[in-house]
């Protein structure tokens, strides 16, 4: 698939949309599973792989002639990939979903800083101003539940780390995008990213296989529609409209959990929720009208 913003099959935004509400649908499904984190975190990514890789051309990865560099950065972002999960499934062992989730949204901050040094990318006063406005809509929605103690400190720390490992995943995966395939590229990234989920269940002596076939289930659709429909699609859209606007769209997640929340598990919407949604809804709006432009 070839995406360009100027003359697309499939418009670059419609895809980011569906891969949010892939991310979004995911909250849904961890609510209802036991199994621990970087299990589910490790299957997720394996099984994905193997679901993949009947669909990867190896040939491409020959004639593309990655540099040492190139492999470094391939490398790196499967690791910060990893880390992203551990910290932020860790966090949530010392503090609230809430907290954890106004720290994940300043990931587009530190993308867009990102890009600016190493991309020398320019972002105008109303794409910032945009920016705000959606990050400062998740923290609205988060408020109403967030509770300040000195254990969810560590809980803060942990989050901020996977918010930062987070960043940078999108960092390196925008800057080696040109020079490999998406599938390829995830393939790889996603295989390092289960690894190293792999070996902290092993430090932490996690059972590997003692598992009933629902949570098998649990584990295939977590690699079919968060991961597949979600960060494959994030890398997909790495070459065509950059991590900054991809960490953007991120920020839509907690709407799209809060919405499918409601119909699904019937959970009350509070009025946090829906001044936030609307800022949320809003600033992505017009960042992505501004950006297109």
């Amino acid at each position: 698939m070839k995406l360009n913003k100027s003359n697309a099959a499939v418009n670059p935004y419609f895809l980011l949309f569906i891969s949010i509400l892939a991310i979004g649908i995911s909250s849904i499904m961890i609510k209802s599973s036991n199994t621990p984190p970087s299990v589910a975190g490790m299957y997720r990514l394996y099984i994905t792989v193997l679901i993949m890789l009947p669909f990867v051309s190896w040939k491409k990865l020959k004639l593309t002639r990655l540099t040492k560099y190139d492999w470094l950065l391939v490398l790196s972002a499967g690791f910060f990939l990893g880390l992203h999960f551990l910290f932020w499934m860790e966090s949530l062992s010392y503090t609230s979903v809430a907290s954890s989730m106004v720290i994940l949204t300043l990931q587009p901050l530190f993308v867009m800083i990102g890009s600016y040094f190493i991309f020398k990318e320019r972002v105008n006063k109303l794409m910032v101003l945009c920016m705000i406005t959606a990050v400062f809509g998740s923290i609205i929605i988060a408020w109403g539940d967030i509770s300040v103690s000195r254990e969810a400190l560590i809980g803060d720390a942990l989050s901020l780390l996977g918010t930062v490992s987070i960043s940078a995943y999108m960092l390196a995966g925008q800057k080696v995008s040109h020079r490999i395939p998406a599938n390829v590229y995830s393939v790889i990234v996603f295989f390092i990213g289960g690894s190293v989920m792999l070996m902290y269940s092993l430090m932490n002596h996690f059972s590997l296989i003692d598992y009933s076939s629902s949570d098998w289930m649990y584990f295939l659709l977590l690699a079919l529609i968060p991961t597949i429909f979600g960060h494959f699609i994030f890398n997909l859209l790495l070459k065509s409209i950059g991590a900054t606007t991809v960490s953007v769209g991120v920020i839509g997640e907690p709407v799209i959990a809060i919405i499918l929340a409601y119909f699904i598990l019937g959970e009350a919407v509070s009025s946090f929720q829906i001044l936030g949604g609307l800022f949320t809804v809003v600033g992505m709006g017009f960042y992505f009208w501004a950006k297109s432009k």
